[in-house]
């Protein structure tokens, strides 16, 4: 396909996406299997004109003064992937499947440019109602924040020590040119490229399926090695999901001790067991939602982790049409599921143990706003410094989080170039 062909199929994408309310990664999964002629490199670049024109829609919206799939279609070309209205025309001509030619009010808005005037949450790319938030939280940087979000993720695996090392991993997809990360020791980064560049396929590498590593942010990955579960340690992943997390402790307690992975909802644990197979991880047990299957555990564990659901604002850049659709009703959901998480696990930490706290949100309100909350409710258990953590596994010199005291450590996309993550550590007082 030419380049016209694929931006006119990332129209009809963003047609399906927006008329019927789909998830884009389903939406491009049924157009590839509709469209079969299309090869892996088209379908790759289909989907990024798809994800960059919902990464930055307020903004590709003002400049072009409305808000249709076209639209949005036309701005990224022109602004994200740097084509002038004589190359946007020459591809259009050049391709019987292109889209319909430009109007005038297409050229001149895209000539233009322009985003005089335009308020915060446009020029940020944030959902309007989320402004105040971003504002008050970040302060003078809030802008800076709000526009990394709208910026491509890199793909990150975390190499699994338990099979092998960073080094021999390095050389074994040394033809993807992995990059080593500032934080995450475990991290190799494939940075996200610009236009239609493709990423490589790293779950198809055989080293994949050895389990020598896992595609993970580095994010995540820094807040399990936050956590700093430490060998022979009992363990207990609350909101263990897929198990991203498990794994990556498990790899730091050198299959010693005892993680016990568990999630209210049984189908989200699904993947687990062959992710812990694959991964040679001999220390950790899944424990399915059913009852008494954590009565054993009552008060018995050292480090309790609830991996909190959450709005996934951290997520923006992979996900960005969660952005979109985000409202303040599902947020105030969100934060009524987090404090009966925080209820509920609290009872399994031991005395002197700790509860580990975690979104992958940059908001107030299930982040910072939680933690008090449950601090004003249960005084048996006390904020302790994970600024500490932090200082003694990276040091001074490497990016520092976003955070107002280092209590408690916020990861973004601007100040530390991962997701957004909140990590938060309350020791519940010894008896």
């Amino acid at each position: 396909m030419k380049l016209g062909g694929r931006l006119q199929a990332a129209i009809e994408v963003l047609e399906e996406v927006e008329g019927r309310k789909r998830p884009v990664a389903e939406a491009l999964k049924d157009w590839g299997r509709n469209h079969r002629f299309a090869g892996s490199g088209d379908r790759s670049a289909i989907g990024n004109i798809v994800y960059d024109s919902l990464r930055s829609r307020a903004s590709h919206a003002w400049k072009m003064g409305e808000e249709t799939p076209r639209a949005l279609a036309l701005a990224t070309m022109a602004f994200d992937w740097n084509k002038d209205v004589e190359a946007l025309q020459a591809l259009i001509a050049d391709d019987n499947h292109a889209p319909a030619p430009l109007s005038d009010a297409e050229i001149a808005a895209i000539q233009a440019k322009s985003m005089k005037d335009a308020p915060f949450w446009v020029r940020g790319d944030i959902p309007e109602w989320l402004e105040a938030s971003f504002m008050e939280a970040f302060e003078e940087d809030a802008l800076l924040e709000a526009r990394a979000f709208s910026q491509r993720p890199p793909v990150d695996i975390r190499v699994n020590r338990l099979k092998t090392s960073i080094e021999k991993v390095e050389k074994e997809l040394s033809r993807f040119n992995p990059r080593r990360t500032a934080l995450g020791k475990d991290c190799l980064r494939f940075p996200a490229g610009k236009g239609d560049s493709r990423q490589p396929n790293i779950q198809g590498d055989p080293a994949f399926r050895k389990g020598f590593y896992e595609v993970q942010d580095e994010g995540s990955q820094i807040v399990s090695s936050l956590i700093y579960p430490r060998p022979g340690e009992q363990v207990l992943d609350y909101c263990a999901g897929g198990g991203g997390k498990t794994l990556a402790m498990a790899a730091q307690m050198e299959n010693k001790g005892q993680i016990y992975a568990y999630d209210a909802d049984a189908s989200r644990l699904a993947p687990i067991v062959d992710r812990l197979t694959r991964a040679g991880v001999r220390n950790a047990q899944t424990r399915t939602p059913n009852d008494g299957a954590l009565d054993d555990l009552l008060g018995r564990m050292d480090r309790v982790v609830v991996d909190a659901p959450c709005t996934g604002t951290g997520t923006w850049r992979r996900r960005p049409e969660t952005k979109w659709k985000l409202t303040e009703e599902q947020l105030g959901k969100r934060v009524e599921e987090q404090q009966l998480a925080l209820a509920q696990a609290r009872q399994f930490v031991r005395p002197g143990g700790y509860l580990v706290y975690i979104t992958c949100s940059v908001l107030a309100a299930e982040n910072e706003d939680q933690i008090y909350h449950f601090i004003e409710n249960n005084p048996d258990f006390e904020l302790v410094s994970a600024g500490e953590v932090w200082q003694d596994l990276y040091g001074f010199d490497a990016p520092k989080p976003w955070s107002s005291d280092m209590m408690s450590v916020t990861l973004t996309p601007a100040s530390t170039q991962t997701d957004g993550f909140f990590f938060s550590v309350l020791e519940r007082r010894p008896e």
